[in-house]
């Protein structure tokens, strides 16, 4: 990993999540009671372009109190989630016994996933602020490797880094865009979900992480990349600008320049046959 010691991070990013876990089980941000009354949380893009999941295995990593994970559960999937916050994993398997459906969900630090899980999957499941808390891709992408079968495929749709060089309430650029070895610190209070929430434990790192670096990781260790899509539309305000649309999704106002704000990724290990799913699918608009 890089040269400075991570595990104090690991140990204040645990404690950010697991102090959110209740106010993002109550916030309108995740809308549980609609999850629980049917509603996926996957974006139609996502679900277009991981392809048909009924009866395969997919392991989602990174995955919160597991609503994603649950709504590929509803589309035949059999899935499980990781995470490294014990609260988060709880919730998730409440939620599992709360909607009737059937889901594996484990406690464990995403470099760990192979020793906890002891299993392999059709499809690897990641994203949409998950890699910005880890300070390796290296060894995230031997995670990857070592949790698929033979011709299995990871999907992972994240907000684009090139966003990240921006300041927060306009396009200033006031951050490089290739990642460096000491985390982004941020102590904000609150949380994406409700920035109004009282919050005690607020100090967090992340890791920016270029597109290329991502890209580069899945191809030298033998995964085939399918596609790459960059749009212009992202799934929360990253600016107070930014207009909501009647797709839920967030784009910049009519008369600006599009910007990529979100990227996805489908890569396959080994040379899997068209069939196997989308690869070269028109991207989301």
């Amino acid at each position: 990993m890089h040269g400075q010691p991570v595990e104090p991070w690991f140990e204040a990013n645990r404690a950010w999540w697991d102090e959110r876990v209740p106010i993002h089980l109550a916030s309108d941000f995740y809308g549980v009671d609609q999850f629980r009354a049917g509603r996926s949380t996957l974006e139609p893009f996502e679900v277009a372009e991981l392809g048909d999941m009924s009866e395969r295995s997919l392991v989602h990593l990174q995955c919160h109190f597991g609503l994603d994970t649950l709504s590929c559960a509803r589309l035949g999937a059999r899935v499980t989630g990781l995470d490294f916050s014990a609260p988060a994993i709880e919730a998730a398997r409440q939620l599992a016994v709360a909607t009737g459906l059937e889901a594996r969900f484990e406690v464990g630090n995403v470099y760990d996933a192979p020793d906890v899980l002891r299993e392999r999957y059709d499809i690897v499941y990641t994203g949409k602020g998950a890699l910005a808390w880890l300070p390796d891709l290296a060894a995230w992408a031997d995670v990857v490797v070592g949790l698929l079968r033979p011709r299995g495929t990871v999907y992972l749709a994240e907000f684009h880094p090139f966003t990240d060089v921006f300041a927060d309430q306009d396009l200033t650029v006031r951050y490089g865009y290739f990642g460096q070895p000491e985390p982004m610190v941020d102590e904000t209070p609150g949380t994406y979900a409700d920035p109004s929430a009282a919050t005690t434990h607020n100090r967090t790192g992340e890791w920016a992480h270029p597109i290329g670096e991502v890209l580069t990781e899945l191809a030298v260790r033998g995964l085939r990349v399918r596609f790459v899509h960059e749009v212009p539309f992202t799934l929360f305000p990253r600016w107070p600008f930014l207009e909501r649309g009647p797709d839920g999704v967030y784009r910049l106002p009519p008369g600006m320049p599009d910007l990529p704000l979100l990227y996805s990724v489908r890569a396959t290990l080994d040379a899997a046959d068209e069939e196997d799913g989308p690869t070269r699918a028109d991207p989301p608009r």
